[in-house]
């Protein structure tokens, strides 16, 4: 179940048979092959926008119930240990601001295990972390050398040495809800035992400082305040993000941690966790990040996070008979529409943009029936979904939802890079710089390859 051996044989054969099937049909019937495939992609795009269109719809009624949370406080004494598993890499200017972050969990500080995941060459953010005022009893731990240099081979080291019955992830620039742990805690007590994860919701902090944060903040609102609640709602699997999700420990050692040799690994553990009869579920407690800030920035991002869903859904395709009596045929259905049409869509946006485009510029090119209704529809869908999505209003938000068209064929390039490094250099970790809040415009966190 880890893509450390990425492509199998079978795979690879199945990979170089189809591209010469294409190939051969293509030279001896261009026609008939542009047919059959202009009509398997509207197939599968009206189901893709027919699943995303549920989703969000029954996210929004969700959305709209407004559930309180309110937060036990029973006596200290009561309370477990809560690990919190902090990797970073080449980031000594978050440090003091994690560190304050900690300071403000509503939690008790001798019940609080921290471990602060560090590269052993990293020697810059070790002494930027040693200096910084974490919280007493913090674990500064060097990763040693030999694994693939990932988060999640980190957190895997840290997962080993944790004291929690509990466990969770932040990343450095996280400004998680003071009563997250407690919220998580209470949501742990009260629910199914089989749901051993939980999800809190990713804010983007900076949405109104540009067309792209805007762009990045509400793709946030939509993933993790509509779709994820959707796809709770009906039990189905989830793609965890990378940071704020809450552990079973127990569980989660069960299940062998976390897949060192892929890029999403939060992606990754939770189509494992649908594998075991196990269950996902979203917590109502936000974590503020920040978003990207510079298109290199977030191409890097986004290219890391398309080759990562990439990985999964291979590893998950190595036995395709054998996951879906794991998962369960609905949900393994609810995968592909979801985790598959995350990869696939990103393929198409710019093709079809330049179409639709060359539709208006071409005396003779027409769209037809069938283009106009997938194109009214995804665009309906996704006019629905920034409208729903909860969030901040702003001048700057209403701009983002009426250009989303001009941002969506972004998503090619980095699809098409990420096709690229699964290829050239799968394992490599395509790292995401961050400032600290009161910093944004410092030289040293505006690049990041």
């Amino acid at each position: 179940m880890s893509f450390r051996s990425q492509l199998t044989p079978a795979q690879l054969k199945g990979l170089k048979t189809g591209l010469a099937s294409l190939g051969i049909g293509w030279l001896l019937a261009p026609g008939w092959m542009l047919q059959v495939g202009a009509v398997a992609l509207f197939s599968v795009f009206f189901l893709m926008i027919a699943w995303r269109s549920t989703l969000l719809f029954c996210g929004w009624i969700v959305s709209e119930a407004k559930p309180t949370v309110s937060v036990l406080h029973p006596a200290e004494s009561d309370l477990p240990i809560y690990s919190i598993l902090i990797p970073a890499y080449r980031e000594r200017t978050l440090m003091p601001q994690i560190a304050r972050a900690l300071h403000t969990l509503d939690w008790p500080a001798d019940q609080l295990d921290i471990l602060v995941l560090l590269e052993a060459d990293d020697l810059d953010t070790i002494a930027a972390a040693e200096a910084a005022p974490f919280p007493k009893g913090t674990r500064i731990y060097r990763v040693p050398p030999g694994g693939p240099k990932t988060k999640p081979n980190a957190l895997n080291h840290g997962l080993a040495l944790a004291r929690g019955a509990f466990v969770t992830i932040y990343d450095v620039e996280d400004l998680p809800d003071p009563q997250q742990l407690r919220a998580a805690y209470q949501a742990f007590k009260k629910t199914d035992p089989h749901v051993i994860c939980l999800q809190a919701p990713l804010v983007a902090d900076n949405a109104t400082r540009s067309w792209l944060t805007a762009q990045w903040g509400l793709e946030y609102d939509i993933q993790f305040r509509l779709l994820l609640p959707g796809l709770a709602h009906y039990k189905m699997p989830l793609l965890l993000g990378g940071t704020s999700n809450h552990f079973r420990k127990d569980a989660l050692l069960a299940l062998g941690g976390w897949d060192a040799w892929n890029v999403t690994e939060g992606a990754d553990l939770g189509m494992r966790l649908a594998r075991a009869s196990l269950r996902a579920d979203k917590l109502a407690s936000y974590t503020h990040e920040d978003a990207p800030t510079h298109a290199g920035i977030w191409l890097s991002q986004r290219s890391r996070w398309i080759k990562g869903h990439l990985q999964t859904w291979l590893v998950l395709m190595r036995t395709p008979r054998k996951t879906a009596r794991q998962m369960g045929l609905i949900p393994f259905l609810s995968m592909q529409l979801s985790l598959g049409a995350g990869i696939l869509a990103p393929l198409f946006h710019a093709p079809c943009f330049m179409f639709v485009l060359a539709t208006f510029l071409v005396p003779g090119l027409e769209l037809g029936r069938t283009g106009w209704l997938l194109l009214v529809s995804g665009l309906g869908a996704g006019l629905f979904a920034g409208i729903a999505a909860p969030g901040r209003w702003s001048l700057m938000r209403v701009f983002a939802i009426l250009t989303q068209p001009l941002y969506w064929p972004l998503h090619s390039c980095a699809a098409y890079l990420a096709i690229w490094e699964l290829a050239k250099d799968p394992f490599f970790w395509a790292k995401t710089p961050h400032c600290p809040r009161q910093d944004e415009s410092a030289s040293n966190c505006s690049t990041g390859s």
